[in-house]
């Protein structure tokens, strides 16, 4: 282990520090502030939700043009254009307009720059440059997103009680603004990475310039994308309709709360085990058993309501999140090559975003319908199951 952060302990804090400060642009961040933007722009809970998809969905398909040009760039560039996109959205939050398309703006470039690029650029930057130790540098890099899970909202919410909107996320950007120099000194010998990269790559006919037409043509790819998939599909509608699914077992808010810091530290548990195992073991042949654990987590919210199963529900959920993450970083690169790794990834982070915005609109008309968790669950489960077959039947 000392070897592993040993190795480029600069570029392990570079993917740590853009994957923990890219939360800015991320769900759970955001909505932080709901009551705040549902009274400055006059919107419901319903018109938020809508303008917050349809930008989401935007910024998604968008991105995937954008995100290959990690593959071709100086990762500094790279980098500062992302960050400073990231704190100019930050600002608009501080110039306010009683006008719904000024929202609109604001949350596509929060999602684009933040929750799409500024994660795609810390977790492909670990997948590109540890070739042996892939699955422990996404594990390091991912523990940030968690950590600012676990904390950045009991940041927020003590120095709401004297900080106003505005000012609040006037700091965010300042934030930002004074990571842009952070970042660029962690990166001085990205020059030496690249040299490197290129010198070791050259002679791998894996590595080759994939185009996402390519990959779209690449039967591979239809193979595993169900399971990259699957986990933000489901992972989003059951987070989105919380509330309804605690209230249904009966389980209180308190224990909502309590249920965080269970998800955070099972989530973190998940990496430090993915993120080793996966540099041990070939990640195809275990790529299809890495939703056991999201499956689980399913069986137990469908036939248990007391105490126990909802300690076992929040550890399953968060210890999934946790462990797939280095499973999934470390497949692209092993399916697709380092070199074009971020055109992959790219193309990958378009489905997730689509299917996060997809199953809360999905889960919610089945509860709107009256079939609730049975069908929450009976599809959730479908998808798992499905999803974890096709790499099992069709062996690449």
């Amino acid at each position: 282990m000392k070897k592993f952060f040993l190795h480029d302990p600069n570029l392990l804090v570079y993917g740590f520090v853009m994957v923990f400060f890219a939360s800015f642009g991320q769900t759970f961040y955001i909505a932080l502030f709901n009551d705040d933007i549902l009274n400055i722009y006059k919107i419901t809970d319903g018109e938020f939700g809508l303008v917050y998809a349809i930008a989401t969905l935007v910024s998604s398909f968008l991105f995937i043009n954008f995100a290959k040009l990690i593959d071709k760039i100086d990762l500094r560039f790279y980098s500062i254009v992302i960050i400073f996109g990231l704190a100019i959205a930050c600002t608009g939050f501080y110039f306010i307009f009683d006008n719904i398309f000024h929202l609109f703006i604001i949350l596509f470039l929060l999602r684009f720059f933040g929750q799409g690029a500024m994660m795609h650029a810390g977790t492909t930057s670990m997948a590109r440059y540890f070739s042996v130790d892939r699955g422990k540098a996404i594990s390091f890099a991912t523990l940030g997103g968690m950590l600012a899970i676990m904390f950045l909202p009991k940041i927020v919410v003590h120095f709401n009680s004297y900080l106003d909107f505005k000012t609040l996320w006037i700091l965010t950007n300042i934030i930002l603004l004074i990571l842009i120099p952070i970042v660029f000194l962690i990166l001085y010998n990205q020059k030496n990475r690249d040299l490197v990269l290129t010198n070791t790559i050259d002679n791998d006919i894996l590595n080759k310039n994939w185009t996402i037409a390519e990959i779209l043509r690449d039967r591979v790819f239809f193979i595993y994308f169900p399971l990259a998939a699957s986990f933000p599909f489901i992972g989003t509608g059951l987070m989105f309709h919380q509330i309804y699914i605690f209230d249904s077992k009966g389980w209180t808010m308190q224990m909502l709360g309590n249920g965080y810091i269970l998800f955070g530290l099972f989530s973190i548990l998940g990496l430090l085990i993915g993120g080793p195992l996966i540099d041990k073991i070939n990640t195809k042949k275990a790529i299809p058993y890495v939703l056991t654990p999201l499956l689980v987590c399913i069986i137990v919210l469908f036939f248990f309501d007391n105490y126990w199963s909802f300690v076992a529900y929040m550890s399953l959920f968060g210890f999934n999140l946790g462990l797939s993450a280095p499973f999934m970083g470390s497949l692209w690169a092993e399916l697709y090559g380092v070199k074009s790794i971020g055109t992959a990834k790219a193309l990958l982070h378009a489905v997730a975003v689509f299917a996060s915005a997809l199953s809360p609109v999905v889960f919610g008309y089945a509860i709107d319908w009256g079939y609730g968790i049975s069908f929450i669950i009976l599809i959730s489960s479908i998808m798992i199951v499905v999803s974890s077959i096709l790499p099992i039947i069709y062996k690449t």
